[in-house]
């Protein structure tokens, strides 16, 4: 993948982690009994991980963490030439009245929320679901907005935001040119 224009470092990233997880730490009083935290597949889920670490750093104990996989809930999938990967999603607890939070790395049109929203249902009734997000494009087309948001970005509408964790080299989030390959 071509790097792009850096937004924010890998620095940037730990910091922007840490905010989340007080938000969250905050609104639940450090009780995490009755949370969870799903991470969207793909860059949700290493988010939701580093969140997790976070909160059990700050408030000696974290939510329970799933992993949610929302390829076959697109709204896209019929126009695709080829399916995309699917991944396995993990809901170790019962959803039916739980505090849920949504973890993924960009907002942008709010399609991925929306499909995620529709395949957590299917697991049962949350009592709650929040969001997190590590970029808020601030933009999106459906009126789905994040709870808990580690920076804002506004790069040209042609290019992606694109999050890069140390495990995928070359860490920080970057602006690069979109270029649609699933179509």
């Amino acid at each position: 993948m071509t790097k792009g224009k850096q937004l924010f470092s890998a620095a940037d990233i730990d910091g922007a982690v840490g905010k989340i997880a007080s938000g969250i730490g905050d609104e639940f009083k450090g009780d995490f009994r009755e949370c969870a935290l799903v991470g969207i597949h793909q860059q949700g889920v290493p988010l939701a991980e580093r969140i997790c670490r976070a909160l059990e750093k700050k408030f000696g104990s974290a939510p329970v963490l799933g992993k949610l996989d929302i390829s076959m809930y697109r709204d896209d999938i019929g126009n695709r030439m080829r399916l995309p990967p699917i991944r396995e999603t993990e809901i170790p607890f019962d959803v039916n009245g739980s505090s849920i939070i949504l973890v993924d790395d960009v907002l942008s049109t709010g399609r991925t929320i929306r499909a995620a929203l529709d395949a957590l249902t299917d697991y049962g009734r949350a009592g709650l679901i929040r969001l997190a997000v590590l970029v808020d494009r601030g933009n999106p087309e459906f009126p789905i907005r994040a709870d808990y948001v580690g920076f804002t970005a506004h790069p040209p509408e042609k290019m992606k935001v694109v999050v890069r964790f140390e495990e995928d080299g070359e860490p920080g989030i970057y602006a690069v040119e979109w270029k649609n390959q699933n179509l």
